[in-house]
């Protein structure tokens, strides 16, 4: 049997938010952040909440974690930046579920909503925290038609959902946003992430146009073929944003080239680029952003054996771009100083497959990965002038099992949402 990884959390997870991602311990004087990550061994998934120590950046359990995901195969979480709310989506059950969180950290489910197509395999908000995208592996079929399956594949689709801001922080998502007499915008095939500028101006999606095979899941009996309508190298949809609006940037989707399958992506702080990671040719491209939102390539560097996630991290000598590499259980470490990525070394991950990768942006310390196969979350301090790395007191870390996605908040000092 093949093992399919359709939600893999990739570049997008560790921008996507700006969270303030500051430290927490095991005391409450120390207590200055909350880390979620989801796992998806048990059905429901589950989330798992730790506090983060602000001397050592080790991780403890708050006493009611593990929480229910809210649905089956939980595979991407993201935080709104002001800490109040976490949405989730579940892959298995073509569910988003929005949740609360309260002055403790703990976790409230307040709303669910089933997404137009299946198989969400990503998530993204904007950075005023008033839209959340989502990301269908497969688009809703055309109205008579069979839907897309597995047996039956099709293209992808995007969707927008507008953020109602509710009485003390308590938020729900509203009607998706119509294009036409569509509620989603049509990508390409087998998508498997997606990333927003800092800005807001630009959304971007990586589209495989294969189906890139690991031992995380969803797990499936037969591996789609390509439909003959879509491209057979791996593109990148783009999209500009408007008031009450997406429009496909022209020229859209950007070839990554023939024989890609992107999987990653991530949005420079400065909004000039995008970094894309190439599971299947182990590489990360680097695409300038022009003022039209078209993409140019300007750098191709080595990755480790199938890069999945990553996130930047500014350090006292500039920034640093982290990349999670599935099979080789490892974290390759770029330094940005000339806009380029530029190989510093690569360090272990914590455990083996590692997916999501979130940093410690307010601090610039701590660096925490998602570690499928090994079944727990890894932990590192960093040197804020070389961004290498030394693992944390007691890394890895239990989970739930097979975590597939992290998230965090800064600590509620508070977060008036209240619960």
């Amino acid at each position: 049997m093949q093992f399919r990884q359709l939600g893999t959390p990739l570049l997008a997870a560790a921008s996507s938010a700006a969270l303030s991602l500051l430290i927490l311990s095991c005391g409450a004087s120390n207590t200055i952040d909350f880390l979620y990550v989801t796992s998806n061994l048990q059905s429901p998934g589950q989330i798992n909440v730790y506090e983060v120590n602000s001397e050592s950046g080790a991780l403890h359990q708050i006493a009611d974690s593990p929480y229910p995901s809210g649905g089956r195969n939980p595979v991407y979480e993201v935080a709104t930046p002001n800490g109040l709310n976490l949405f989730v989506a579940n892959h298995d059950d073509n569910t988003i579920v929005l949740f609360a969180i309260g002055t403790d950290g703990k976790l409230y489910p307040l709303q669910t909503v089933t997404t137009p197509g299946t198989e969400p395999v990503a998530i993204a908000l904007n950075p005023s925290g008033t839209a959340l995208y989502v990301l269908d592996y497969y688009a809703p079929a055309a109205p008579g038609q069979p839907s897309f399956t597995d047996l039956n594949p099709g293209p992808g689709a995007l969707i927008v959902y507008p953020i109602n801001p509710g009485p003390s922080g308590l938020s729900s998502l509203g009607s998706p946003l119509t294009v036409g007499a569509a509620n989603y915008f049509p990508v390409q095939c087998f998508p498997s992430n997606l990333t927003v500028t800092p800005n807001g101006d630009f959304v971007f999606v990586t589209n495989t146009n294969a189906v890139v095979v690991t031992t995380s899941p969803p797990v499936t009996g037969t591996v789609p073929t390509l439909p003959a309508s879509c491209p057979s190298s791996g593109t990148v949809s783009a999209f500009s944003v408007g008031s009450s609006a997406l429009t496909q940037v022209s020229g859209s989707p950007f070839s990554t080239g023939a024989g890609s399958q992107p999987t990653g992506i991530l949005a420079d702080p400065g909004n000039g680029s995008i970094y894309v990671t190439d599971s299947l040719l182990n590489q990360l491209y680097t695409f300038s952003i022009q003022s039209s939102g078209a993409l140019s390539l300007a750098s191709t560097v080595g990755t480790g054996t199938m890069p999945m996630g990553g996130t930047i991290v500014t350090g006292s000598s500039g920034k640093f771009l982290y990349v999670t590499n599935y099979t080789d259980g490892s974290l390759s470490i770029y330094a940005l100083s000339s806009g380029l990525p530029s190989l510093v070394t690569t360090s272990n991950a914590g455990s083996s497959g590692p997916l999501c990768v979130i940093a410690d942006p307010n601090t610039q310390r701590f660096l925490y990965t998602a570690d499928y196969i090994g079944g727990t979350v890894g932990g590192a301090e960093l040197n804020p002038s070389t961004g290498t790395l030394i693992t944390n007191q007691g890394s890895p870390y239990v989970s739930s099992g097979q975590p597939t996605c992290v998230a965090a908040i800064t600590h509620p000092g508070g977060n008036k949402n209240g619960i």
